[in-house]
């Protein structure tokens, strides 16, 4: 199950969506693209789907809030054709989803309308209202059988749209998706003539039918079979406790000290930022779990096939990480992940419903399924910090630990996490999200853990942090609730 990105399922914001007196609450945007049809759904698609299934009442988590905003002063009926060109040039965003007898379809409407909401800018700004107006968007659960995988809302200022709000369902889109839509606006508004997209989904759904990927999936789900074989039943050795409420929430924390020290060791090791700050988070993860070994999904784009690259679609499938622990320090532990992550990498492009039928199969040799729901997602495009301080090589980050910030950002009634690790996207400080099942991690475990990793890569600058010592870090930042790992002074 994957995640680009969450959306609260609190109570939405009490200030309204009111359009100007001047103009209509409504604008329709009607499309005709350049085919419609029925296929089988994409290996992505089919992740989506399952996972959709899975949360039920509780899947608007899935759903993908996005802001665009307008560049130069154009107006509305410019932007509505700009719109409307991104739905004619991306046949995702034309796709309904639907049970058949013969399995899941992808149902692509060559014409139609999206009807877009008017709304002016609140207080907080054009680019601010709009990102509260999607967090709003994404509270509500898609029709998937009947809803375009969008909902748009146009926020406006003296009479002009300065920014779009949006929700896409995951089904439609991923990150990367997100953020090639994006790369497009500017293009779109200016009224460019853009080449059209040489890759659909429909064309992806055909490809993965064919024996090279049936027999990749094959090598993949024969992976992850070697893997569940013997890894624990249960992520945590210790059973559930009393749940606080809500019961599942998402504690963040804004840090400039995890992204330089990432940076730092990344360079020294030789490695990505993402293994470093992903093997920070397994080893706290596996201390506080009272486990030798991390076991945890990895979200990952899987667009190395060039056909992918520019497609607008959910392409992104999971990995499975597993991690010894070495019984060295930090800096084998970091290496150790980078390779088991390009072992994960390699075994991540599969048919779920194939991976699925193996798991209940695992399941029913073992007497359960194993429990996977430990995750980690880094949603930079390309791994990097661009708008980082600058720093001199020699000075000390244990200074910048003073301005660290954490609080809780998100909360709801039930997702199927237990723990799920996020790095942001904000391009001038790490920003690290943990969302928990509080029945197994309270609050303050989950932020003592965030803690606990920040504080694990700023000392494997000075010291190459034993295995041992995880523990008492992560104490040291607040009481927590964990396994037999943390030791005999926990």
């Amino acid at each position: 199950m994957t995640t680009p990105m969450t959306t609260p399922m609190t109570t939405p914001a009490t200030t309204p969506m009111t359009a100007p007196a001047t103009a209509p609450a409504t604008a329709s945007v009607p499309f005709s693209g350049t085919r419609g049809g029925e296929a089988p759904l994409t290996w992505g698609q089919r992740l989506m789907w399952r996972a959709v299934h899975l949360m039920g009442p509780s899947q608007s988590f899935l759903n993908c809030p996005w802001v665009l905003p307008v560049h130069g002063r154009r107006d509305l009926a410019t932007v509505l054709a700009a719109l409307r060109r991104m739905l004619e040039r991306h046949e995702s965003l034309r796709t309904t989803f639907a049970d058949t007898p013969h399995g899941p379809v992808q149902r692509v409407a060559r014409d139609g309308e999206l009807t877009v909401e008017l709304a002016v800018t609140g207080p907080e700004g054009p680019l601010g209202t709009a990102e509260r107006i999607a967090a709003e968007l994404g509270t509500t659960v898609f029709a998937h059988g009947e809803d375009l995988p969008l909902r748009c809302v146009v926020v406006l200022a003296d009479g002009r749209p300065r920014a779009l709000a949006f929700a896409f369902s995951h089904l439609a889109v991923d990150f990367q998706a997100l953020s090639l839509l994006s790369a497009e606006w500017r293009a779109l508004l200016r009224g460019d003539d853009l080449p059209p997209p040489e890759w659909q989904p429909m064309e992806q759904a055909a490809l993965e039918r064919e024996e090279p990927f049936l027999r990749r999936s094959r090598r993949s789900v024969g992976y992850w079979r070697s893997v569940l074989e013997t890894v624990p039943l249960e992520v945590f050795d210790h059973p559930p406790g009393e749940p606080e409420e809500p019961r599942f929430i998402e504690v963040g924390m804004e840090s400039v000290a995890l992204a330089a020290a990432a940076v730092r060791l990344a360079e020294r090791l030789t490695i990505s930022t993402t293994s470093v700050v992903m093997a920070a988070c397994a080893t706290v993860l596996a201390v506080v779990s009272g486990r030798p070994r991390a076991v945890m999904q990895l979200v990952h784009s899987n667009r190395r096939d060039p056909r992918t690259r520019p497609l607008v679609a959910t392409v992104g499938q999971d990995g499975l990480l597993v991690l010894d622990l070495p019984g060295t320090g930090f800096a084998d532990t970091c290496l150790a992940a980078h390779r088991s992550a390009l072992m994960a990498y390699r075994n991540a492009h599969y048919d779920p419903f194939e991976m699925q039928a193996m798991r209940e199969e695992i399941g029913r040799v073992r007497g359960g399924e194993p429990d996977l729901d430990a995750f980690f997602n880094d949603r930079r495009g390309d791994g990097t910090w661009p708008n980082l301080p600058r720093l001199a090589p020699g000075d000390d980050l244990t200074l910048l630990t003073a301005k660290t910030r954490t609080y809780v950002t998100n909360a709801w009634p039930g997702v199927r996490f237990k723990v799920f690790f996020t790095l942001g996207t904000d391009p001038g400080t790490g920003r690290l999200s943990l969302i928990v099942d509080t029945a197994y991690l309270p609050r303050e475990t989950a932020r003592a853990m965030l803690l606990g990793v920040e504080t694990l890569l700023v000392r494997g600058l000075t010291e190459d942090v034993p295995l041992a010592a995880v523990g008492h870090l992560v104490r040291a930042h607040g009481e927590i609730r964990g396994g037999k790992g943390l030791g005999p002074d926990r």
